[in-house]
């Protein structure tokens, strides 16, 4: 009971705690440096946490209105990278900061962004399809947008990343189907607010591990830092309140979900594939836009509330 109630507390208090600790990993070093090694399996863990919570009727439903995943897929992989370019250009930002916001949005969608969807009351299930189709996608839109835009020959390997999705999305939902099978609907629904409570357990220690390193780069030049913070900020809140405004007509609790996909990249991706003459710079930039990706859920929470009561 006192479990149950420790993880109803974490559900409730998701997106504070969420926010906190990107910013105690940014603080403890050591904290993100012992955790940088359980990133890859706090992923899959997270992802059959979702998908234990995930409604498979809505998931249908969506899935029925294949046009409308299809735009929305396309306006996060090749409408956002396009208007990034757009405004890094007409702001003159040309340098490592800028190919970061670009590339950034180049992107998937981070396959977080159900579990954040989730904990603001938005639509997680099209959050899912798009996450997935999206990643699916990836190596055959970000190359040629990369060496278009920026320059950048990237090499990402369509095996690869297809066997990265089989690891994060479908192990776990071989898990979660056995779990549901196992608990059923009755007993899932009842654990329904422990098993949030995990998803923001799992989702703080993810945040620690990834600011591995970010730390030492904020003491040695920390108005770079600070400046590729503030730019990943208004990166992610940018293309989140254009996306909204753009599908407001489509539903409000879709378009404020769609927002937080065409926000929230999976920028790892590119750690990887980028070229080894990339500057140093582009890939501490993608470190740097995780906060955002940790801090918005909190940020944005308040508005959310506002705009769905109204």
């Amino acid at each position: 009971m006192a479990l149950h109630r420790l993880l109803d507390w974490f559900a409730r208090h998701g997106t504070a705690l969420l926010a906190a600790s990107i910013l105690a990993g940014i603080a403890c070093a050591p904290l993100a440096a012992a955790t940088r090694g359980v990133v890859s399996p706090a992923v899959a863990l997270l992802m059959t946490l979702v998908l234990l919570r995930i409604d498979p009727a809505q998931i249908l439903a969506w899935v029925r209105r294949p046009w409308l995943v299809a735009g929305l897929s396309a306006w996060v992989l090749l409408a956002c990278p396009v208007i990034a370019f757009g405004v890094t250009r007409v702001a003159g930002l040309d340098g490592p900061l800028g190919a970061g916001l670009v590339l950034m949005t180049a992107s998937c969608a981070a396959t977080t962004a159900p579990a954040f969807a989730r904990l603001n009351g938005l639509d997680a299930e099209i959050s899912l399809l798009v996450a997935l189709v999206t990643t699916a996608l990836v190596p055959f839109t970000a190359p040629p947008l990369a060496l278009g835009l920026l320059g950048f020959d990237l090499a990402i390997s369509v095996g690869g990343l297809m066997l990265r999705l089989l690891l994060v999305v479908g192990l776990p939902a071989l898990a979660a189907l056995l779990l549901r099978r196992l608990l059923g609907p009755a007993r899932l629904e009842a654990a329904g607010r422990s098993v949030d409570g995990l998803v923001v357990v799992v989702l703080v220690v993810f945040a620690f591990g990834v600011m591995d390193g970010v730390q030492a780069r904020l003491v040695a030049e920390p108005l770079w830092v600070l400046g590729g913070m503030a730019l990943a900020l208004a990166g992610n809140l940018g293309l989140n309140a254009l996306t909204v405004l753009l599908l407001r007509p489509a539903g409000l609790r879709m378009a404020l979900a769609a927002g937080l996909l065409a926000g929230n990249r999976n920028q790892a991706l590119f750690l990887a594939v980028l070229p080894a003459a990339a500057d140093p710079g582009v890939l501490l930039f993608f470190a740097l836009g995780q906060v955002p990706m940790f801090l918005s859920p909190f940020l944005l929470r308040p508005i959310y509330r506002r705009l769905m009561q109204g």
